[in-house]
């Protein structure tokens, strides 16, 4: 019989593992998201497709401790002095979004037909965003460390910090006259574990990693970690908080600690796991039964209560000095219910405040909102036009008359340009990366901004008189449309170009560039030299070996654009042949075993 139970708990994490890896990936490469990926492998296999889950609460209970350690990661990247300089953002921006956007949607329950109480409640929980999709849609988008991306952590940081008293007020406002002699003793309760914990984080933390750190046992650190997190949220949970409040507390503590970048390293592999697996089970949770006997309830639910948050969301933005792009952001990020109206939803419905059918049309209403939340994203993506570029205090490349001319200023156009400016060549440049011309300037350079694949912006920039055309740019496609309008246009013009790779360097052999270097090559050959030195090689010798290699990779690389060996085939890919040594090294008496083919640099 316990054979028989094990093996029916097998099938149910095989399941859950086996969605998550089959929906994630398909529904990323179609563009979709991973978030809404999880959903619908959920929904899937919850109560309403296979059925292999016909309790998903019990799953959405363990699934939880993904936000917790999420927001405890989040934590640890928030020292209290980067909390203290986001404090404007946190107590200005998330409280003016959450008193809004609540005042609004309790006007929308209370046009709905809720009483007052039930409409503050449905309203004030629908404001509490997911903190889970919004992180996640962030990261995805590469924006977590932007400006943009710090303002929306400090108003998901308030709004997880208003569940505590919205707790207190759903007891206050419960009808059973106890619950209000009650309510202010939670509030007591909870403020005396936050302080508790506080205290413990301050003074127990640091020196008790210490003591196990001396242990030398990984694993013991590990549950260490583990046990700070669940241990804070449990006890935000017991005091009536909630158990993300306590992992980002604890994670603020240690924020400063020595310890702090192996503690997010042991946790980091629960959290993804467990944050996966709190999706699946909110798609679970999605009741489509009680869809289909209320779905135009629902359905204008949904778009009532998401029409009228992103309008204050947007006010809050745009009054708070936000750009019109970044508040359309902003509401496609923000616009949808989160996990929290589950907490208080729950809370308001044993209170009596909500009875059950108020309860189900609510939470899927919050599971709709959350599941649109991917799409309204991509259709931002996909539909917005793209942003312009500013071009205050950046001149225009017009009239430019050097002897050489750069195409792109970043890390290799810098370095590049020195021995020219040293030699006291006349010089001109041109960057689209307005940012990059205004740090530059900063250090004394005169960039232009000018786009090197139009013929008219090349011409304003000199290049009909420009002895040298230096191509420094970073992307191979880009590379490639400079060089072909170049030699176009301007054939006089000598064409020195940064390669991406071999691949590329080869191609613009065959276009008949006067130079090209792979962009890595030379700094690698430095620093393959210096390690020879460093381990005793004599100088010379080391100096020789370094030389054969350069003239062997040489070598090779004449063959293979002669012999056309690589033309259409990967070498990633493990298709294409690779040439033997054409020589003995020079050095082959002091070289032990034969150098091996260059495949690094591809």
């Amino acid at each position: 019989m316990a054979a028989e139970g094990l093996t029916g708990d097998l099938i149910k994490v095989v399941s859950l593992l086996g969605a998550g890896v089959v929906a994630v990936p398909l529904f990323r490469r179609l563009g979709l998201g991973s978030v809404l990926g999880y959903f619908t492998a959920g929904l899937a296999i919850g109560p309403y497709g296979v059925g292999l889950f016909p309790n998903p609460e019990s799953v959405l209970h363990v699934a939880e401790l993904g936000v917790v350690m999420f927001l405890f990661i989040i934590g640890l990247e928030m020292q209290p002095s980067r909390l203290w300089n986001l404090r404007r953002e946190i107590f200005g921006l998330g409280v003016s979004q959450v008193v809004l956007c609540g005042t609004l949607l309790t006007g929308v329950g209370y046009a709905y037909g809720l009483p007052l109480p039930a409409a503050f409640i449905a309203g004030m929980g629908f404001v509490l965003s997911s903190t889970a999709v919004v992180m996640q849609m962030l990261n995805e988008r590469g924006e977590s460390s932007t400006p943009q991306g710090q303002q929306a952590v400090s108003i998901l940081l308030l709004e997880d910090l208003a569940i505590v008293p919205l707790l207190a007020v759903v007891a206050l406002l419960a009808p059973a006259s106890s619950a209000q002699s009650n309510g202010w003793l939670s509030v007591g309760i909870a403020a005396a574990a936050v302080a508790g914990l506080v205290i413990a984080g301050r003074y127990l933390l640091n020196p008790m990693f210490r003591l196990l750190a001396l242990a030398h046992a990984r694993e013991v650190m590990t549950a260490a970690a583990l046990l700070v997190v669940l241990g804070s949220a449990l006890t935000m949970q017991l005091s009536g908080l909630s158990m993300a409040m306590g992992a980002f507390l604890a994670g603020v503590l240690l924020s400063e600690s020595s310890f702090r970048h192996q503690l997010e390293a042991d946790i980091e592999p629960f959290r993804g796991i467990l944050l996966g697996l709190f999706f699946l089970a909110v798609g679970m949770s999605l009741d489509l039964g009680v869809i289909a006997r209320n779905w135009m309830l629902i359905g204008f639910a949904v778009i009532a209560f998401m029409s009228v948050k992103a309008l204050g969301i947007f006010i809050v933005a745009k009054v708070s000095g936000s750009r019109t792009r970044e508040a359309v952001t902003r509401v496609a990020l923000f616009s949808q219910g989160g996990e929290f109206a589950f907490v208080l939803y729950s809370a308001a419905a044993s209170a009596g405040i909500f009875d059950a059918q108020t309860n189900a049309v609510a939470s899927a209403t919050v599971i709709l909102s959350m599941a649109l939340t991917p799409l309204l994203v991509l259709a931002l993506d996909r539909f917005l036009p793209p942003e312009e570029t500013s071009l205050d205090g950046v001149d225009l490349a017009d009239g430019l008359n050097g002897r050489a001319l750069i195409i792109g200023f970043g890390r290799f156009g810098q370095v590049a340009s020195q021995a020219l400016l040293a030699r006291g060549f006349s010089v001109s440049i041109i960057e689209v990366d307005v940012e990059l011309i205004q740090a530059a300037a900063g250090f004394g350079f005169k960039v232009h901004y000018g786009d090197g694949t139009r013929p008219e912006i090349l011409h304003a920039s000199g290049a009909e008189r420009a002895e040298a055309i230096l191509v420094c740019v970073d992307d191979r496609e880009t590379s490639n449309r400079i060089v072909a309008v170049a030699q176009e246009a301007f054939p006089h013009a000598k064409l020195f170009v940064r390669a991406y790779d071999r691949g590329h360097a080869m191609d613009l052999i065959r276009a008949g560039v006067e130079y090209q270097i792979r962009e890595t090559f030379e700094s690698a050959m430095s620093f393959g030299t210096a390690v020879l030195l460093g381990m005793g090689v004599p100088e010379q010798e080391a100096a020789e070996i370094a030389e054969d290699v350069r003239r062997r990779d040489a070598e090779r690389l004449d063959l293979q654009v002669a012999s056309d060996i690589y033309a259409g085939v990967s070498l990633i890919r493990g298709n294409a042949p690779v040439p033997a040594p054409l020589t003995k090294p020079k050095t082959a008496g002091k070289i032990h075993g034969n150098v091996p083919d260059d495949l690094g640099d591809i």
